[in-house]
């Protein structure tokens, strides 16, 4: 997901967004240790997209990004 795909998003989509990709996570961290993971950089992926979530929950938190009506 990019940036400005998250600045649209409200703060309810993207804790919804953040508990998914947890779960993603933690799903493809199984799958690793099954040995059946088809791409490893996957994980990469789903990490990154879940620190820039969290920058931006973390901004709103600080008042330092509003909320649009």
């Amino acid at each position: 997901m990019k940036k400005k795909q998250l600045n649209e998003l409200t703060i309810e989509e993207l804790q919804t967004k953040l508990h998914d990709n947890n779960e993603a996570l933690e799903n493809l961290r199984f799958q690793k240790a099954l040995q059946q993971l088809e791409n490893p950089l996957k994980i990469r992926e789903v990490k990154r997209e879940i620190a820039q979530i969290k920058t931006v929950l973390n901004e709103y938190d600080l008042n330092i990004r509003k909320e649009k009506k």
